[in-house]
């Protein structure tokens, strides 16, 4: 299956990881940000998984799950800029490549979910 996708997600858990460590390492910001570096590392191990899918049906469900955890990344990203815990311009960059990581991942499954729909045998 893994032909079907084509590139993996690659700066996010680096620069997640940079953002992690550059927070404030306070209880509620030292949670924040382990949730954010959570979810940012799930997508790329979830995405590889999804290339590793056994069936159409399998590589769609991990590609939502992807789509899951890019979004909540998405949200911690807003909240730590939100709060004033890093300056928006150092969560931009790692904003908009989750936005566009969000986007190519929907686009994805539509495609994926049109060819299962379309096929005799739904591959």
């Amino acid at each position: 299956m893994s032909k079907r996708l084509s590139s993996e997600p690659s700066s996010s858990p680096c620069g997640a990881y940079g953002l992690w460590e550059a927070l404030p390492q306070t209880r509620a910001f030292g949670t924040i940000g382990r949730q954010f570096l959570r979810c940012a590392t799930a997508v790329g191990a979830n995405y590889r998984a999804a290339c590793r899918g056994k069936s159409l049906a399998d590589v769609i469900a991990k590609l939502a799950i992807v789509e899951e955890e890019t979004d909540e990344a998405l949200y911690w990203l807003e909240l730590i800029s939100d709060s004033g815990l890093m300056p928006t311009d150092r969560v931009a960059d790692l904003k908009k490549e989750a936005d566009e990581l969000t986007a190519m991942v929907v686009a994805s499954i539509k495609t994926l979910r049109k060819r299962k729909n379309t096929s005799p045998e739904g591959v």
